[in-house]
């Protein structure tokens, strides 16, 4: 039987989970027609501590590419500052940093 074929024990599969939820979570802002540009600059000052030249940064790339990353780190964190940047109304989503 090869490796490929071959089921998965447990062990195998609990550390592979494990691994997913302990990496890198991105969180990212996506483009939306509704929110003013200096309302997204106050809530990422607010919401993630952001001086006004990096809120800004962040703001210009969600307006000119459609998206940016404004925070990578811990699962847990990165779910936090998910839901909080989507109670304030902003277009947030969580992935998987596959990069790291």
């Amino acid at each position: 039987m090869s490796d490929r074929n071959k089921p998965q024990t447990e062990t195998e599969v609990s550390s592979s989970t494990a691994t997913a939820v302990e990496g890198r979570w991105n969180v990212v802002v996506l483009n939306d027609p509704v929110n003013l540009m200096s309302y997204v600059v106050l809530v990422f000052k607010k919401v993630l501590g952001f001086n006004e030249s990096t809120a800004r940064k962040h703001m210009m790339e969600v307006h000119e590419q459609g998206r940016s990353i404004v925070w990578s780190g811990v699962r847990e964190q990165a779910e936090h500052y998910t839901f909080t940047l989507q109670h304030w109304h902003l277009h947030a989503v969580l992935e998987s940093d596959e990069t790291h």
